[in-house]
């Protein structure tokens, strides 16, 4: 691994507004580590090096709370795969790949029921590895 790629980022995305939660909610979400490349975008390549690595949980309010892994599928699209009571669907990432992960950008995930929500990039912070 060089040494652009000595650190992950732990990414947390937020519900952003929507009707059911006009101010948004922090208490829907997603936080997973990835690799960012220089851009702030999810880096492929460095992926295969720490993709064991590449964790994600999914907080929903009152519902169960789900551990899995940030992949990436055939197609070069990524999503949540949950591998631990891993009975669900992947949650797929609408165009992931070519968002920056930087406070305040927006990013949409398509949910196991195939419903569409956006997030806002609340936080970032590196990972040493």
């Amino acid at each position: 691994m060089n040494a652009a790629h000595r650190h992950l980022t732990r990414i947390r995305l937020e519900l952003a507004r929507t009707k059911g939660f006009p101010e948004g909610s922090a208490a829907h979400g997603y936080a997973f580590v990835a690799p960012l490349d220089a851009d702030g975008k999810l880096d492929a390549v460095a992926w295969k090096s720490v993709r064991d690595r590449c964790r994600v949980h999914r907080f929903w309010g009152a519902d169960d709370e789900d551990i899995g892994h940030l992949v990436r599928r055939p197609g070069g699209s990524w999503a949540f795969h949950y591998d631990v009571d891993g009975d669900e669907d992947d949650e797929a990432g609408y165009r992931l790949g070519d968002h920056r992960f930087a406070i305040g950008e927006y990013v949409s995930v398509r949910d196991e029921d195939g419903d569409l929500h956006t997030f806002r990039v609340v936080s970032t912070e590196a990972v040493m590895i």
